[in-house]
């Protein structure tokens, strides 16, 4: 399984649990994200390095040719194992490929400093926290973005 991304353009996005607000973000991207069991940094680094370079902001003449690095956006990133679902058999969804929270949420870590690292400002939610995710998604924009198959397909 790759590291799966939802992405979404937003004016304005926050976390908060049992309503407290704990982080938030203006203009930028929302990335939910879920990482899989055997994902490695190689996975990691194709993830950052697209969803900072990814054009998905408006120019001067509304064509989407800027990225978030380029508007000098915020980036809010919120772990989310869900997202590696496998509902494919019953009517209860399987979790199975996702990985062990543990490595998980060091993975987690690691894909944000990496943006961090690049000059992304960042913001996150809690790791394994029951928390609500509010936003302006900004178009509306959202993108589902998977890291490629590694057996070099």
């Amino acid at each position: 399984m790759p590291v799966r991304a939802v992405i979404q353009r937003v004016k304005r996005c926050s976390v908060s649990i049992e309503g407290e607000e704990v982080s938030s973000i203006g203009e930028g991207l929302l990335i939910l994200l879920g990482v899989a069991s055997g994902d490695t940094e190689r996975e990691l680094e194709w993830m950052a390095e697209k969803v900072k370079n990814l054009r998905i902001f408006p120019d001067p003449e509304g064509r989407m040719n800027l990225s978030v690095l380029d508007i000098s956006g915020e980036v809010m990133v919120v772990s989310q194992f869900t997202l590696l679902a496998d509902c494919r058999k019953g009517r209860r969804p399987s979790f199975v490929d996702a990985e062990d929270p543990g490595r998980a949420e060091q993975m987690y870590e690691r894909f944000m400093a990496r943006l961090a690292g690049a000059g992304v400002r960042m913001a996150g939610g809690v790791f394994g926290a029951m928390m609500d995710v509010s936003l302006v998604n900004s178009g509306p924009v959202t993108i589902v973005l998977d890291t490629p198959p590694t057996n070099g397909v």
